[in-house]
């Protein structure tokens, strides 16, 4: 059985909406981002790094959120990267989504929602705003007329993306000059393996 350390509250989230839609059996091993965790002897053996998200799956080790969802589509299944074009444009963007967006809306969602009210900073708000238009103008353009990022079908590459531009929901960012990204996302956050996903964090998160 694959086997995932990590936590509902972390970047292991996109991990466990990969395993939901694949309909694979796993075990999520809790593993908060507190010392006696990471530091723990037996762990820094599996993640060197001292992070979260790992996966397991026999003498496989993974490490890196994006590595292992893009590692779980080369599995048979219904998340299966059909072709080499299919597993390329996952990679693309995945990469894309990291580079060009995943700061960003990080902060955000920091300055909107996780900070405590009196040390929120406007500025961070209205300059993330800004410099977000860029990318999420080159992903609508890319979904216009389309519905998914490669292939004709959901992938990981629609997942990996949403995953971080679901931050931007959170946040309360305007997707309304971005059209075609806005239905897609909405799509990607409807899809019932995201759903088991996000109810199982608002049960250990408080709702977030």
């Amino acid at each position: 059985m694959l086997k995932l350390y990590g936590n509902l509250r972390s970047r292991a989230t996109r991990c466990i909406w990969m395993l939901e839609e694949m309909g694979e059996p796993y075990e999520l091993l809790e593993t908060s981002v507190r010392p006696d965790d990471l530091q723990n002897p037996a762990y820094l053996r599996l993640n060197p790094n001292a992070r979260i998200p790992t996966l397991v799956d026999g003498d496989t080790v993974l490490w890196e959120s994006m590595a292992i969802n893009l590692y779980l589509a080369q599995k048979p299944g219904p998340m299966h990267a059909a072709s080499a074009a299919v597993a390329g444009l996952a990679a693309q963007w995945s990469f894309w989504a990291i580079l060009e967006t995943e700061a960003l809306l990080l902060d955000l969602l920091s300055h909107r929602v996780l900070l405590v009210e009196h040390v929120r900073d406007p500025s961070h708000v209205e300059r993330n705003t800004l410099l977000l238009q860029k990318p999420l103008g080159i992903l609508n353009q890319s979904l216009s007329g389309r519905e998914h990022l490669a292939g004709d079908s959901f992938t990981v590459a629609d997942l990996n993306v949403a995953s971080i531009l679901a931050w931007g929901k959170l946040s309360r960012l305007d997707f309304s000059p971005h059209p075609s990204v806005a239905r897609w996302l909405e799509r990607a956050l409807e899809r019932p393996a995201y759903k088991r996903m996000w109810d199982s964090r608002r049960k250990v998160s408080g709702g977030l």
